[in-house]
């Protein structure tokens, strides 16, 4: 595994952000608050490499050669449910990306994804895709999700979390290790549930107030 295509985001804001998440007591509110947060702080990480270009602008002062970013509009691909709240804080930093929603829910028995919904911008060619869920447990849901992606055409995709786990790291790099991964943690393993451990719990259920 290329450990330079993990990106564990140790930035103190994330950290702090990420404990009080992690309280069992923590409200709905509370939490889907803090997840929409960590998506911006995550953000910043994750897009730190974005190619520039040249403009020519005018301040109140004078003309000047500003930069902006290159290229067609980054796409940010929330796997529902969790993944909207997680995206939220991202939309309001970058208000112009496009989005592609991608509907998988994890079969209780098997653990298998299961897609329920998939809808995409065009030209994934020529777009960077930013594919988000806050949960990276058995990965099962992450490599169906760039599986439909690429499927699409996408090229250039990257991955961020808020929790991986070691099995779910190793599961996403093996089918795609062209995917770089960006998290605030690394957590110690799955229960027999398929949890990640300490975790913070259904990052869904936490967020939706739902069972």
């Amino acid at each position: 595994m290329s450990q330079h295509q993990i990106n564990v985001v140790l930035h103190p804001l994330v950290q702090h952000k990420l404990s009080l998440m992690r309280e069992k007591d923590r409200s709905t509110k509370g939490f889907r608050e803090l997840l929409n947060e960590i998506g911006t702080l995550l953000c910043y990480e994750v897009t730190r490499d974005l190619p520039l270009t040249d403009i020519e602008i005018e301040t109140p002062v004078s003309k000047m050669t500003g930069k902006e970013i290159a290229g067609k509009k980054l796409v940010f691909a929330p796997i529902l449910r969790a993944g909207l709240s997680f995206v939220e804080g991202m939309i309001d930093l970058v208000p112009s990306a496009r989005i592609a929603h991608i509907g998988l829910y994890r079969d209780p028995e098997t653990f298998v994804a299961v897609e329920y919904f998939f809808k995409a911008p065009l030209n994934l060619d020529e777009r960077l895709v930013i594919v988000i869920d806050p949960m990276l447990a058995t990965a099962n849901t992450a490599v169906a999700a760039i599986d439909r992606i690429k499927e699409r055409g996408a090229r250039d995709i990257r991955f961020v979390c808020l929790l991986a786990s070691q099995e779910g790291i190793e599961r996403l790099r093996g089918a795609h290790p062209d995917v770089p991964i960006w998290t605030a943690a690394v957590d110690d393993h799955l229960n027999e549930h398929a949890y990640i451990v300490p975790g913070l719990g259904d990052a869904g259920d936490r967020a939706y107030g739902t069972k």
